[in-house]
């Protein structure tokens, strides 16, 4: 496993590019497609035997057909006699359905990883998990990386005025907690509910003081942008005098971006784990991972600490 190589799907080609630029190696040539029946079709257009072969997919929209292509990907690395694969998967899709919260429900952040293991995969490297448990589901090594540096870097320069973290709900209160502390802010947490299975949120309470200050909001994902909206309406009738946001993964699905666009926020920072397709602008600013990614892909290659990228700036 000498030579490394980097492949893409068709999900996210943009931020492979970013990637390999930063290792400074050409992208691997494949060719990928789909029948007119919507059959995919894969074939590997270079010599992958006893390689160390990296695959890069993020499951974003349109999510079913993306992680059915991955397979493929990595079935025909697999009988290509590739000597490594990593899947590496920015955004994990699935990821909410993570344990048995209602009565006959699957588990289908644990049966993706059963198929991308039974597909060829040897090893996976994410970015932040929705839910910690799911690299249990691999047997199979997992490296779960966080954009919470390369936010908090961000803010940091910003210089803003009193700033006062505030985790969307509680299940992300340690994450917020992690950027409270980077940016070296008092920690506020949100109170809410969601309403059955349908994407909607209802906020009960704000706890902690955001009166006065400027609230940062964290979350791993926004997706229709209901749950930020009602947040960043409660902090600000909270007395909060500005509110920002940020997450790592910019699904903006449905009306996301019209709500974003009518809300008081000030700014929504995310990373390119999910391709934007047009021109975000206005209130949204991306910030890359790539540089972020290629450094953990070297590190996994050469056999060195991929923890210590947490102490690092990307």
């Amino acid at each position: 496993m000498n030579e490394m190589k980097v492949f893409t799907g068709t999900a996210h080609p943009e931020l492979a590019r970013a990637v390999t630029k930063y290792l400074g190696i050409p992208l691997g040539q494949c060719e990928v497609f789909d029948f007119s029946n919507e059959n995919t079709f894969v074939r590997i257009l270079e010599n992958v035997r006893q390689r160390d072969v990296f695959v890069i997919q993020p499951f974003c929209s349109p999510v079913n057909h993306n992680i059915m292509e991955f397979l493929i990907m990595l079935d025909a690395f697999k009988r290509s006699s590739a000597g490594r694969i990593t899947a590496v998967v920015p955004y994990y899709a699935y990821a909410r359905t993570d344990k048995k919260d209602q009565p006959r429900v699957p588990i289908t952040a644990r049966l993706l990883a059963d198929v991308l293991t039974v597909a060829g995969a040897n090893r996976i490297l994410t970015m932040d998990l929705h839910a910690a448990q799911i690299q249990g589901f691999f047997n199979i090594p997992v490296d779960e990386l966080t954009a919470l540096n390369i936010l908090g870097d961000y803010f940091k320069k910003k210089n803003l005025s009193n700033p006062v973290v505030v985790a969307t709900d509680i299940g992300i209160t340690k994450r917020a907690r992690d950027l409270a502390a980077i940016l070296d802010a008092p920690l506020a947490i949100m109170e809410k509910r969601r309403i059955g299975n349908a994407d909607r949120t209802e906020t009960l309470n704000v706890i902690g003081d955001v009166a006065g200050k400027t609230a940062v909001t964290v979350d791993d994902e926004i997706d229709t942008g209901g749950s930020l909206t009602n947040t960043v309406n409660t902090l600000v009738a909270r007395g909060a005098s500005a509110v920002y946001s940020c997450c790592t993964h910019p699904v903006f699905s449905g009306p996301c971006r019209e709500r974003i666009a009518g809300s008081p926020v000030k700014e929504v920072v995310v990373t390119d784990t999910i391709p934007l397709k047009d021109n975000p602008g206005g209130k949204i600013t991306v910030l890359s991972i790539a540089p972020l990614l290629g450094e953990a892909i070297h590190r996994i290659h050469t056999g060195k600490s991929v923890g210590a990228l947490f102490e690092q700036q990307f």
